[in-house]
């Protein structure tokens, strides 16, 4: 709910343009975008002029139909071969929603793309510095178990060892996700021109972490070469490296910890409105369990970060004929400044 207050934050700082499209790049169950749209539905008076729609870019098949279920009942009816959009519906509060399998097939136009979870799941390169220099690290047979996997190093510098690493890198052990580079670049590019804002929430540091790489089935912990294809692989997102890959395009904020944003965008005054409106002990029970889970500094406060690419005409003034005191100054960034309630 609080993303959703953000978007509509952001749309409100800069000038409530009449249309957005909100694009979310791995939408999992579709649990957080329908959440939003709740969100977009009761705020509808302040965006009663505003022509929204949302775009899924998802490439599981059965995910999508997850999706579907979660957030349209199910009414949905696949696009004809010649469209970019693969899949179309519309929303339980009335708004249109596309399926595409890649973010170059979302129309261009006034977006807020959000990518939560998103980036973690991508393949890494991982590289280790060695007396030789920079030695990629590569998974290979183990020829003592004929079917068990190892990580070797690269013999030699690959090519990906060339291009990769950054030239001021300081760590001995890096990964690097050139996909991850790959979508910066592009949201930062559509941003730049077409307007919106960009909001990445996941695991990450910022340039600090050396190796991040880990399996996970069951919630629990996993050796990433036992049983490929059994568990969840992720690797902590790199944000000194996605700031990188945004080249200037845009502005970038964070990361910021989980639970500084969230309290900075008003959980607490949330969490109080929601307990007072709860009827049973169980409901308020689940409310505090969630609130602990998002905020407590061991649990997701810590470990989760949120960061944004924005314009920079929404961070600094960009006509400079007009006399400085003049301007009006600009409204903070939600969840990354502290808002001050009048």
């Amino acid at each position: 709910q609080l993303i959703g207050i953000w978007y509509i934050s952001e749309w409100m700082a800069m000038g409530k343009p009449n249309m957005f499209q909100l694009v979310e790049l791995g939408p999992g169950r579709g649990t957080l975008t329908e959440d939003i749209l709740r969100v977009f539905k009761q705020l509808a008076s302040v965006l009663s002029k505003c022509d929204v729609s949302v775009h899924l870019v998802e490439v599981s098949p059965k995910l999508s139909e997850i999706q579907a279920v979660m957030l349209t009942g199910g009414k949905v009816q696949p696009n004809p071969e010649d469209e970019l959009a693969y899949m179309k519906g519309i929303s339980k509060t009335g708004i249109p929603i596309f399926w595409y399998r890649d973010i170059q097939d979302v129309p261009p136009g006034y977006s807020f793309y959000l990518a939560h979870e998103f980036f973690d799941a991508l393949p890494i390169h991982k590289f280790q510095r060695t007396e030789k220099g920079w030695r990629e690290v590569l998974v290979d047979i183990d020829p003592e178990v004929p079917d068990r996997l190892r990580f070797v190093l690269s013999p030699s510098r690959t090519p990906a060892a060339q291009n990769f690493i950054q030239p001021e890198e300081a760590r001995d052990h890096v990964e690097v996700c050139p996909e991850a580079g790959v979508i910066v670049q592009r949201l930062a590019s559509r941003i730049e021109k077409d307007g919106g804002a960009a909001l990445v929430a996941d695991y990450g540091h910022d340039g600090t972490k050396t190796d991040t790489f880990r399996g996970f089935r069951n919630h629990k912990l996993h050796d990433v070469l036992s049983a490929p294809g059994t568990a969840d692989l992720t690797a902590d997102v790199d944000f000194s490296y996605l700031r990188k890959m945004a080249q200037g395009k845009t502005a970038t904020l964070g990361p910021i910890k989980q639970r500084e944003f969230l309290k900075n965008m008003g959980i607490d005054l949330r969490l109080q409105v929601l307990l007072q409106n709860s009827g049973d002990a169980a409901t308020r029970e689940q409310l505090l369990h969630s609130y602990d889970m998002l905020m407590n500094p061991e649990k997701m406060g810590d470990c989760f970060n949120f960061f944004a690419l924005l314009p920079h005409h929404r961070l600094v003034h960009s006509d400079k004929k007009d006399k400085p005191e003049s301007k009006s100054p600009l409204p903070p960034v939600a969840g990354f400044n502290e808002l001050l309630l009048k």
